[in-house]
């Protein structure tokens, strides 16, 4: 039984199988019939594909026999092409040279013109005054030798001189009407001019330049010409010296209207300026030949300008000068500069009281060396190149104009003229200026490029209103880096479009110029502003209006403005009285009228004075912030009055001046100049007219409104010059405050007067330092008008009791000397 059920079991179990194999069978069957029907599908569309391949196979056989035959008709214009090309070389290399030729043949013409025009003047000249022009040929140069020799005053020599011309009729007339030029025997038309602008209220400015005014326009005399233009009275002094061996100088007028003039030093072997520092013996002589150009100008205050390093041993010994450096040019970039350049440039940087930076670069670079630093960038004169003249440079074949002018040097990327002359053959590359690295050769192979040489200014504008696109094709390298491209504000005067390679300064111009990293870019951007041409009249008014804003007349403003606005150290000057009304009165008059110095605090301590001084000092104080008076109780005397005067003072450099002096024009400003320039002087004092040591020279005038005039002629002869002196007499001595510091006031022991300055001088050297004398600087004594009143008996007996004071401290004391004259100027120190 048991089996039977275990069969049963077995066969429901079978049956169930069967049941569920024959449902998989029945979806499998379905899921064949529906692979049947998707390949049936893909069948047809494969049908349709090969139909279609067929047919695109038909169309693209008929592409190939259509570009067989467009091929063929390439190469064939291609050739043609080379054919019209080669025709087309040969033409403008033609024109070219017929080009070349016209301009040599042109050059020729004038140069034979001016030659003729010349001999015909000269011709003129001698025709007309045939012993007049035999005296100058043969007796004129032995003339000026005798009367660099005369031993007469500058004035009284330039009348002499003037009676002398007059009698030899060397008159104006006989010279060019286009360049006259005066020497130190100089014609009275200009010397009155001269005298008369310099004798203004504004102080001159010396332009110490870095080329001839005549060479080439560029920022110094555009500087100057504003400038002279605002009614600064202005000098250029040119780098083209005169080689003379004897002091002296010429002057050229340069604009009559505006009193501009240029002058020429006098300099023995007429050196170059760029390669290497002046020689003592150069410094020496052209220190001698611009003392002459102060004298006879009458010139006093001065702002010197300079441009380039070689005359910064020259320029800060100008006496009651504002030293400024405008700084143009990384110079270190080009290169060819010596060491010793560029460490006289670094000094200069140090010692100016203005360092003008042309460019961002240089502003950064000069305030690690001066605190004082302005940046005036470069500009254009608007005026001359806005202005479309009424005749402009030509193509002959009509060509569209890509232009430069400008120096062509080791800083022009010749490789990006050239790349810019291959891609775009149907235009003309115009290149204006002076070719220093041969490009000519460079770039003959490229017929586009037309290289026209160096253009005088004026014509300029004549070239820059026919380029349709103006270039600048810098490399990138430190010096270009460094710079402010002044053609960019020209280009921009003009109106014209803009393409620079990258650099730091053309930030500035944002969208009016446009620039690229690399020569591709600069190549496209030059064919899309030929694309862009004509353009809106907007675009050239926009770059018109932003040069309109960056004149030469905007930058000579900022510079003067710099220079009012210049920060100077403090000088406190403590004048101790006592009695002499009169002489007071006299000496803080000329401490008023005479120091020409912006940052003055004069300190007046009494030392109760008996007579109406107080009563003075009360009311010439009130109102001035800069006059402080203090009244002493008692006569505290000579050292222990300056020391609460010198308590008091808030200076950067103070100075103790006797009541019984006059001082004169610029004398602060020159004592404190030597105090800078030589950090081991620790107390310097001026020569005078009366004192008992090595500090009074030789005077002639015997009232003190002829004083001025004689020692203005004694210092500039001696400008820049000191020499170290043992014991300096307090009449007037000037020492910084890192000095008083060190060393303290000055000793009271000496109660009333006599030794406290020995004593004084001693404890400066026994510091490390040095007292000097300044031949430079002139105080006018009249000696011990205080000391006068005590009598002789008392004088003599307070002399005896501090001399022996001093002695006990210091051992022997030496009397003060006079010194000789000779041996002074043997021993006379420059630095």
């Amino acid at each position: 039984m048991q089996d039977i059920v275990r069969l049963v079991d077995c066969i429901e179990k079978l049956t169930r199988l069967a049941e569920i194999r024959s449902a998989e069978g029945r979806l499998l069957v379905k899921e064949i019939e529906s692979r049947d029907w998707l390949l049936g599908e893909l069948r047809e569309k494969e049908q349709a594909l090969l139909s279609s391949l067929s047919c695109q196979e038909l169309e693209l056989e008929t592409l190939r026999r259509q570009q067989a035959s467009l091929k063929a008709q390439l190469q064939a214009a291609k050739l043609q092409i080379e054919e019209t090309n080669e025709l087309l070389q040969i033409k403008t290399s033609e024109a070219v040279t017929h080009f070349d030729l016209a301009v040599d043949l042109n050059k020729k013409l004038v140069s034979k013109q001016a030659e003729l025009l010349a001999l015909s003047d000269r011709a003129s000249r001698i025709e007309h005054a045939p012993m007049s022009y035999f005296l100058r040929k043969h007796f004129y140069k032995r003339l000026r030798s005798i009367y660099a020799q005369l031993p007469l005053k500058p004035a009284l020599k330039s009348k002499l001189a003037y009676r002398v011309r007059r009698w030899l009729k060397i008159s104006d007339a006989t010279l060019p009407a286009q360049s006259t030029t005066f020497n130190k025997l100089g014609g009275e038309p200009v010397f009155v001019r001269l005298q008369l602008r310099s004798s203004a209220t504004q102080p001159v400015v010396l332009m110490f330049g870095i080329i001839d005014w005549h060479f080439r326009i560029q920022r110094p005399q555009n500087l100057v010409k504003e400038l002279a233009k605002a009614g600064q009275r202005t000098l250029y002094i040119s780098n083209h010296f005169i080689d003379d061996d004897a002091p002296g100088f010429d002057v050229e007028e340069l604009d009559q209207t505006n009193g501009l003039f240029q002058i020429r030093l006098n300099v023995s072997g007429a050196p170059a300026i760029y390669h290497a520092p002046p020689s003592a013996d150069a410094i020496s002589q052209l220190c001698q030949s611009l003392a002459l150009l102060l004298e006879w100008a009458n010139i006093g205050a001065t702002h010197c300008i300079v441009q380039h390093a070689y005359w910064f041993p020259v320029a800060r010994r100008v006496p009651d000068s504002t030293l400024v450096y405008d700084c143009m040019d990384y110079h270190e970039g080009f290169g060819n500069v010596t060491r010793e350049m560029l460490d006289l440039e670094i000094a200069l940087m140090r010692r100016a009281d203005l360092l003008v930076a042309s460019s961002d670069w240089i502003e950064r670079h000069g305030k690690r060396e001066n605190p004082n630093v302005k940046l005036i960038r470069n500009a254009s004169e608007y005026s001359v190149f806005s202005q479309r003249p009424d005749s402009i440079f030509q193509d002959t074949l009509g060509r569209r104009i890509i232009g430069y002018y400008g120096a062509i040097a080791e800083w022009f990327d010749l490789n990006l003229i050239k790349q810019v002359a291959e891609a775009l053959p149907q235009h003309l590359i115009l290149l204006i200026g002076n070719d220093t690295i041969n490009a000519r050769k460079s770039l003959k192979a490229h017929p586009n490029i037309v290289m026209q040489g160096e253009v005088p200014y004026a014509s300029l504008p004549y070239y820059l209103h026919a380029m349709d696109v103006c270039l600048l094709p810098f490399k990138v390298v430190p010096l270009t880096l460094a710079t402010n491209p002044v053609k960019v504000y020209e280009y921009l005067s003009a109106g014209k479009p803009v393409v620079a390679v990258k650099l730091p300064e053309l930030s500035q111009f944002g969208d009016l110029v446009n620039t690229a990293e690399n020569a591709a870019d600069f190549v496209l951007a030059v064919h899309a502003a030929l694309k862009a041409l004509p353009e809106p009249e907007s675009a050239f008014q926009a770059r018109q209006l932003f040069a309109q804003g960056q004149t030469w007349q905007h930058r000579a403003l900022s510079l003067r403005e710099a220079i009012d606005i210049l920060p100077v150290p403090k000088i406190s000057v403590v004048v101790l009285t006592y009695n002499n009304l009169d002489l007071s009165k006299a000496c803080l008059d000329s401490l008023v009228m005479q120091s020409n110095y912006a940052n003055l605090e004069i300190i007046v301590v009494d030392n109760h004075s008996s007579d109406e001084t107080p009563t003075f000092l009360r009311m010439w104080a009130e109102g001035y912030p800069n006059r402080i008076v203090i009244l002493n109780p008692d006569n505290k005397g000579f050292a222990a009055g300056n020391n609460v005067g010198l308590a008091a003072a808030s200076g950067d450099y103070l100075v103790i001046l006797n009541n019984d002096t006059v001082v004169t024009a610029g004398w602060a400003k020159g004592l404190m100049r030597h105090l800078r320039d030589n950090e081991d002087i620790g107390i310097i004092g001026p020569i005078t007219n009366n004192i008992g040591n090595e500090a009074r020279v030789d005077t002639r005038y015997t009232e003190i409104k002829d004083m001025p005039a004689e020692v203005a002629g004694m210092t500039r002869a001696r400008m820049g010059e000191w020499f170290e002196i043992n014991t300096l007499a307090f009449f007037c001595v000037m020492f910084s405050r890192s000095t008083y510091e060190k060393v303290g006031g000055l000793c009271e022991e000496y109660g009333l007067g006599f030794f406290e300055d020995d004593d004084y001088c001693r404890r400066v050297q026994q510091s490390g330092m040095r007292a000097a004398c300044a031949e430079d600087v002139f105080v006018h004594h009249h000696l011990s008008a205080s000391f006068n009143k005590l009598g002789v008996e008392k004088k003599q007996a307070l002399f005896e009791k501090n001399k022996a004071i001093y002695e006990a401290k210091w051992g022997t004391w030496s009397p003060h000397t006079y010194r000789d004259v000779w041996a002074s100027d043997m021993h006379r120190k420059r630095k």
